[in-house]
């Protein structure tokens, strides 16, 4: 079974491996991120109908609400018509998850290569573990730093990509899944060879960039340019500038003419005004 799985697998990450860090200066960490990207475009269309799924199953939400409002007493019902909904509006909720399950395979392919294949005096020639202060292939405390980043631009992610919902059991299960996958992820990578953290984390940038494209910046809603009060250079905020207020405004002088509307004394003076200059 192991020799099935070397050979399907491991083997190849290897062979990928060597050969992208001989054409990369012999770096492993550059190689390591040209496999991240090749598998993430390879994946952008199922990525894509993953965002666009999730896009539209947030749309959806105030139909699932009344759902819900209808049919809150008969879950049967209630999923029936919930499933009835997503095949109106062509909406898988299991494809969500098929981009994660088809990496599954490199993540273990990798972390074998890396921890089995290429580890000490099995390193092939030419190939150089360090990338920046980490060996990709050793555990240990100087992972921490980019298990700290992983955690970070996972948090990120999740922010940008958990839908805003009025339920609020819906919002628990986000908030607890804003903190566990960071948390999860930060933990792999210090349990396991930083090269599967250094994956992780270019796939994550890939993500954020991929997620802003389809669906902005969701939850993570920065400070408008419009929102932010203008203090001059040098000036406390106290001092800004503020509109001026007119206090006591001349009052206009009307009366009535014969035929009861109306009449502004100050407009007939300027029509007055511009027929003597003519």
């Amino acid at each position: 079974m192991f020799e099935f799985f070397d050979t399907i697998l491991v083997n190849p990450m290897v062979t990928v491996l060597t050969t992208f860090s001989h054409g990369m200066g012999g770096y492993l960490g550059l190689a390591i991120i040209a496999l991240t990207i090749i598998v993430r475009f390879i994946l952008m269309p199922l990525t894509l109908r993953q965002l666009r799924s999730t896009k539209a199953m947030q749309e959806l939400q105030p139909k699932i609400q009344e759902l819900q409002k209808k049919y809150g007493k008969d879950k049967q019902k209630l999923s029936d018509e919930t499933m009835k909904l997503y095949k109106e509006h062509k909406i898988n909720p299991l494809g969500c998850i098929w981009p994660m399950l088809l990496q599954l395979p490199i993540w273990i392919a990798l972390y074998y290569a890396l921890f089995h294949h290429m580890l000490g005096d099995n390193m092939p020639a030419g190939v150089n573990p360090n990338f920046l202060w980490m060996n990709l292939t050793e555990v240990g405390v100087g992972n921490l730093p980019l298990a700290i980043l992983v955690m970070l631009s996972m948090y990120v992610l999740q922010k940008m990509s958990t839908p805003p919902s009025v339920d609020p059991k819906q919002q628990q299960m986000g908030r607890i899944m804003m903190y566990m996958m960071p948390l999860m992820f930060g933990i792999i990578t210090l349990i396991l060879p930083s090269g599967l953290g250094l994956y992780f984390l270019v796939s994550n940038i890939m993500s954020l960039v991929i997620q802003y494209r389809v669906t902005g910046w969701g939850q993570l809603r920065l400070p408008s340019r419009g929102s932010i009060p203008f203090v001059p250079w040098g000036k406390p905020a106290n001092e800004a500038k503020k509109p001026a207020v007119v206090t006591n405004p001349q009052p206009i002088k009307e009366e009535r003419t014969k035929d009861g509307k109306r009449r502004d004394k100050r407009k007939d003076r300027r029509r007055s005004h511009r027929a003597g200059s003519k």
